[in-house]
């Protein structure tokens, strides 16, 4: 048999990472159930990894690399608003439906976690609520957004949304279809920018 090159080896031990953290909590889960799950010799996973810490960093790291530099790519494109911040959300649910098990654990121990993963990634997270900001504030200065609105703010409602969503879904609290995730998408994008959008000046209430 011949043999498995490192680099697929050390790929191996962060999918089996994925899913043993998934299952069992990032807390509760041991380097030799990491081991077990890859099929790998306990020591082997030490030879690339000082820790599970390191393999929880480089997951997430991993992943929210790719978001922000979607998100980024989304901004620069000559689309309207609407579809930029519709693109981003499309990009996190989609890597959810495809990935539950990964999005699970960034979601679950790192995000939404009050611990030293969530403000070790801060720097990192601010990168992705920053990019969504720049496209609200791009829209305001064009007048397709209102501009009484903090795109700091825009952009925390947008995520937040999106978080209690993948939460919703995690935990099985709300439906998971694959119709659930598109009217998802859908319902996101019109709530905020519904709300982001100048109203017409036949909308306003007379006084």
């Amino acid at each position: 048999m011949a043999e498995v090159p490192a680099p697929d080896k050390r790929r191996a031990i962060l999918d089996a990472a994925i899913t043993v953290f998934a299952r069992q909590g990032f807390h509760s889960a041991r380097v030799s159930d990491v081991a077990a799950e890859a099929g790998v010799a306990y020591g082997l996973v030490y030879h690339y990894f000082k820790s599970k810490d390191q393999m929880l960093n480089e997951l997430f790291s991993e992943r929210w690399a790719l978001l922000v530099e979607a998100s980024r790519e989304i901004r620069a494109g000559d689309t309207p608003p609407r579809d930029k911040l519709a693109g981003v959300a499309n990009f996190i649910i989609e890597s959810y439906r495809h990935e539950p098990e990964l999005m699970k654990v960034i979601i679950v121990e790192v995000t939404r976690a009050a611990n030293s993963f969530g403000r070790t990634h801060l720097p990192e997270i601010r990168q992705a609520y920053d990019l969504v900001a720049e496209i609200v504030s791009d829209a305001q200065e064009t007048g397709e957004f209102r501009d009484d609105v903090d795109p700091n703010f825009a952009a925390m409602v947008f995520y937040g949304a999106i978080e209690q969503l993948l939460t919703g879904w995690i935990f099985g609290s709300i439906p998971g279809t694959d119709a659930d995730y598109e009217r998802a998408k859908q319902l996101v994008i019109g709530t905020i920018c519904d709300g982001l959008e100048p109203r017409p000046v036949g909308d306003a209430v007379a006084g």
